[in-house]
């Protein structure tokens, strides 16, 4: 409870929340200056409002912050929980508090700009000014990228910032028929500009619709016919451009006119919601909201669907969101605000699903900006996230896996996934000292139990972090093995098994409800398939070279006057019999430990053929 500085208050505050009825309305978070800082609805305002003064450690950090300004709260009762959505999205459009989801839009409009350079140039801005000619604004800094790129593509227009009154060597762009490059000084300003100047008239005709390309094609046949073969050859290529720009976009179309794609990847208590944007059958817009202090997938559509259509006129007929979670308020509220009926879809499969993936896909690669992974990285952990239903994704993994030889030499691996890289600095080794023998069971929970011990002493850095997820190699029977452990030591972290087939390759991850099946979530699979042959690596490695210093110092120990102590002081000090065998004399006694009959002892016996 350390994170509210004033322990009195706080209980005054549980104390009115526990008598709130359970009944829908909206709750009225202030400071001490009256201000509000957060808004929030409730099915039953007891339940929800009381979580907030309960247990600090079920809190993300943004919420702590929140709670720990808090100085008095009020609330309104409503007939509904779908009033108290109309209610509570009117009263933060009002007040703005700080801790509620904003979304505010500090892109403002986009523009297309043309340069006013002598070799004028096509590119896009964020503001109009006098240095150029602008066609906008745009809504959508999406929209404006993409016309820039597609009329760039068709007219081969350069997208550096060369000058191209000397000449200079072309770039790549020009080898791979992106530009024509003015920089090899054989293309007249005249010519140049003219194309420029098609450009800007293919953008504000439109783009590349069919008017556009039976405007080329006429120019093309009327250049033929005077024999005009380069300049009708230069519009040939335009319309293939068109054509291909039309064929890609045509791979990206949805099936229905109107329609949103809402998904979103969570990193810890950072996420990134993705939205796609298609009206009459196209991509018209892409955006992307980072967001942080987000808990859990629900919570975090709650308010960011209000937020993001609560201004919003241009609402779909249908949102497909990567979410099986009750959307019925906000179809409602959307079905009312628009005029026409809006459904929210989580499809499965086909099409709409394909574009749901992509829209996911998205998001890992604008979340991965934030932690220096790659999207596909941070794609895999999300989707294992939801495989196993966890609340976020797991950016810090330990696995465990025992390995010992008919119960002798019985060892375990500790090895660390951290954003989805095995992160090798916090691996651990652990030689089971409770039992002899052979129980993978009471192996696995001893480990735990040292592990989650270091980590109350706090002590040693490379146990000073909790997990976000544990995986055993086995089943239920490590799992239930360990669950008491962690009891104990109340550790809430989520805990699965790593099942394998007959063949020893990994078959499905073990949970107290069954098996979940991996091998059709190719990403998760190959993914945890590498974590257990890396954990089993790091534990069947530990085993064998304990088992081999375990027969070298045996060996020793056949030699007079070498007993347990001295044979380990030999093989740590030698490291390998080899080099115990060419040592001197003086070189033998030097070992803690040993004396110069000792020493003598060992020569000898490396030296007369006992060897």
């Amino acid at each position: 409870m350390n994170y509210y500085a004033d322990p009195q208050k706080l209980t005054e505050l549980k104390a009115k929340a526990n008598r709130l009825p359970q009944t829908p309305g909206v709750y009225i978070m202030k400071d001490k200056k009256d201000v509000i800082i957060y808004i929030g609805k409730a099915k039953a305002l007891k339940n929800r409002v009381t979580q907030y003064f309960g247990s600090g450690n079920q809190h993300t950090e943004k919420v702590k912050r929140m709670v720990s300004n808090v100085d008095h709260f009020e609330y309104i009762l409503c007939d509904s929980e779908f009033e108290a959505l109309i209610l509570e999205n009117s009263l933060i459009k009002q007040n703005q508090p700080k801790y509620n989801i904003l979304l505010k839009d500090d892109k403002g409009y986009s523009y297309i700009k043309i340069t006013n350079d002598k070799w004028k140039k096509l590119t896009t801005a964020k503001a109009a000014d006098k240095n150029g000619e602008y066609i906008g604004p745009y809504s959508s800094a999406y929209v404006v990228k993409e016309t820039v790129d597609e009329a760039r593509k068709i007219f081969k227009l350069p997208d550096c910032t060369r000058s191209f009154d000397k000449p200079s060597k072309p770039c790549l762009n020009y080898h791979i028929g992106l530009c024509d490059a003015p920089c090899r000084g054989k293309i007249s300003l005249a010519d140049y500009l003219e194309t420029v100047n098609s450009a800007v008239e293919f953008i504000k005709n439109g783009g590349s619709d069919s008017e556009t390309v039976e405007k080329l094609e006429e120019k093309m046949l009327a250049a033929a016919e005077k024999l005009q073969f380069e300049t009708a050859a230069k519009l040939r290529d335009r319309i293939n451009a068109i054509n291909k720009i039309r064929e890609k976009q045509k791979v990206v179309r949805a099936p229905y006119k109107s329609e949103d794609v809402i998904a979103s990847a969570i990193i810890g208590e950072t996420a990134c919601v993705e939205v796609i944007v298609f009206r009459n059958y196209r991509l018209s817009d892409k955006k992307h909201f980072i967001i942080d202090g987000v808990s859990d997938r629900e919570n975090l559509y709650s308010e960011f669907l209000q937020r993001y259509y609560s201004d919003n006129t241009d609402i779909p007929s249908r949102v497909l969101i990567d979410t099986d979670s009750d959307f019925s308020l906000n179809e409602r509220w959307l079905t009312e605000k628009s005029g026409h009926k809006v459904s929210f879809i989580n499809p499965k499969q086909g099409e709409q699903k394909a574009l749901l993936d992509m829209c996911l896909a998205n998001a890992a690669e604008n979340i991965s900006e934030k932690t220096e992974r790659t999207g596909r990285e941070m794609s895999v952990l999300d989707e294992l996230s939801r495989l196993l239903g966890l609340s976020s994704a797991p950016r810090y993994i330990e696995a465990y896996d025992i390995s010992n030889t008919a119960g002798t030499e019985n060892v375990a691996g500790m090895i660390v996934y951290k954003d989805a890289r095995p992160f090798k600095p916090a691996y651990k080794r652990f030689k089971i000292k409770g039992f002899s023998g052979q129980d993978d069971f009471r192996s696995m929970a001893e480990v735990l139990d040292r592990r989650f011990t270091e980590y109350e002493k706090g002590e040693d850095e490379g146990f000073s972090v909790l997990p976000d997820l544990i995986l055993l190699d086995g089943g239920l029977g490590q799992m239930s093995a360990v669950a008491p452990i962690l009891q104990k030591h109340g550790i809430t972290v989520p805990v699965f098994g790593m099942v394998k087939d007959s063949k020893h390759r990994t078959r499905a991850i073990a949970a107290q409800g069954g098996d979940i099946a991996i091998k059709s979530n190719r990403a998760a699979f190959t993914f945890i398939t590498g974590i257990q042959d890396e954990v089993h690596r790091f534990a069947i490695g530990y085993h064998k070279n304990r088992r081999s210093k375990a027969m070298l110092s045996s060996e020793l120990l056949e030699i007079e006057g070498i007993g347990k102590s001295r044979a380990a002081a030999l093989l740590k000090y030698f490291k390998t019999v080899k080099a115990i065998k060419t040592a001197s004399i003086d070189e033998l006694a030097a070992v803690c430990g040993m004396n110069k009959s000792a020493a003598e002892s060992v020569y000898r016996y490396f030296h007369t053929g006992n060897s």
